[in-house]
């Protein structure tokens, strides 16, 4: 018989996927959910104080503070050009080989995704930058497609990254450490997704012509045409890993020098910086809305025991931990084609992080493999949120086109994911390096 807790929480679930099917923002769907399930089953009075606790508690957290912060600097960074710096300078030392430009893109996807921290904006950002280059060099529609939507997905992966931030809030871990161990994972997806464009090209030579070679007078102009992105970079990565910064100073400082830079663009306007701001603060504004939800649902959540119960089945299943961490992103996979990142993490943490604990993982590991799991269901058929946007920026490629593009990238994601549960080293070396 299920004990009446448990009926609370099945009901409750029910409730709050029935008002995301009506479109209720998933942050205010996540808090009326928990507010009413923990008001039935202790009142309303302390219910109705979590309103006022989390909300307070999230406004003052500055681990937060830092995700409008780095989603500023990205916006502002894209507005000044510094993207574009990024692919120039990939391209003039890949260019001229085979797939060298898909190559540059997957680079540049990585290089803007250190400043961004968004998934959906390096995608953006990028389709905006690389296609138009690859489209006049002949490249195959499939494959240019493919490797933007698939370099976009590492907007997340590579620190600082928003969802990360995101993580280390909801589970309460040093979110250093989680941008330390994404370093491994983020050089290894840019290593898989090169060697996937190489076996493309390889097995069709027409849909990557070479390009001609730059002299290294070419190159150092091109360099120095990086100097922004390189000094954005430098400053909030050294910084940061160096302990000269904490990361909410690494932040502002980035802030700070992309204003600077942006001010300094010719595309500089007043009507563009309220856009810039505004953008921001919506983007921002819906992140904390739902870290807000989440953490009011963990209560209710905690309160029906729910937790303790799929535990406890899960350890009595007699299935091994390494099974049901493959289980558990097969799942991740499936939210990826309804919700976007941060919804999927902030939606599953309260009950599945327990689980990964009782299983003996470590909990900066899981954060990477969250991280990196919620990445591939961004390319993940029959949706993937970094295709729409793709498809928006690029209207005349059509889904089919970019989901053909994408399958090599895919394929090269499960065997990354696949290696770093097995060997999970690769996330840990540096994290306990550093220590």
């Amino acid at each position: 018989m299920v004990e009446q807790p448990l009926l609370w929480f099945f009901g409750g679930m029910a409730g709050l996927f029935a008002m995301i099917l009506l479109h209720v923002p998933i942050g205010v769907a996540m808090a009326v959910t928990g507010v009413v399930g923990v008001g039935l089953i202790i009142g309303f009075g302390p219910a109705l104080s979590l309103l006022a606790v989390e909300p307070a508690s999230a406004l003052t957290s500055s681990d937060l503070a830092t995700i409008p912060l780095f989603l500023l600097m990205g916006t502002l960074a894209a507005a000044s050009g510094v993207a574009s710096d990024i692919y120039r300078v990939a391209t003039a030392f890949t260019g001229h080989r085979p797939g060298g430009l898909a190559m540059a893109t997957v680079a540049g996807s990585a290089g803007f995704g250190a400043i961004c921290g968004s998934s959906l904006a390096t995608t953006a950002t990028m389709a905006k930058v690389a296609l138009p280059e690859m489209e006049r060099r002949g490249y195959s529609r499939s494959l240019s497609a493919g490797s933007i939507a698939a370099g976009g997905s590492l907007g997340i992966l590579i620190p600082p990254s928003i969802v990360m931030v995101i993580y280390a809030v909801l589970t309460e871990q040093f979110v250093l450490d989680l941008f330390v161990a994404g370093i491994g994972p983020g050089l290894l997806a840019v290593l898989v997704y090169v060697i996937a464009i190489m076996i493309v090209v390889r097995r069709s030579p027409e849909a990557a012509p070479r390009g001609e070679r730059m002299g290294w007078v070419a190159r150092l102009g091109a360099l120095r045409h990086g100097w922004r992105a390189a000094t954005i970079i430098g400053l909030v990565t050294v910084g940061i890993y160096s302990g000269i910064f904490t990361v909410m100073e690494a932040a502002s400082i980035g802030v700070a020098v992309t204003f600077a830079f942006w001010m300094a663009s010719p595309g500089r306007s007043l009507r563009r910086l309220v856009g810039i701001l505004i953008e921001t603060a919506s983007t921002g504004g819906m992140i904390l809305l739902m870290v807000i939800g989440a953490h009011v649902l963990s209560y209710f959540i905690t309160l029906t025991n729910a937790p303790n119960v799929l535990v406890q089945a899960i350890g009595d299943s007699g299935l091994s931990p390494t099974l049901i961490i493959l289980a558990l992103l097969v799942m991740y996979i499936a939210l990826g084609a309804v919700f976007d990142a941060v919804a999927s993490m902030v939606l599953t943490l309260p009950f599945v992080f327990p689980l990964v604990l009782n299983l003996g993982y470590d909990p900066i590991w899981w954060g990477i493999v969250n991280v990196m799991i919620i990445e591939i269901a961004l390319i993940t058929p029959p949706l993937g949120l970094n295709v729409f946007i793709m498809n928006g920026v690029a209207p005349t490629y059509s889904l089919r086109v970019i989901y053909r593009g994408i399958l090599p990238f895919l394929a090269a994601d499960i065997v990354r994911i696949l290696a770093v549960v097995a060997f999970p080293g690769i996330v840990l070396f540096l994290p306990e390096l550093l220590r």
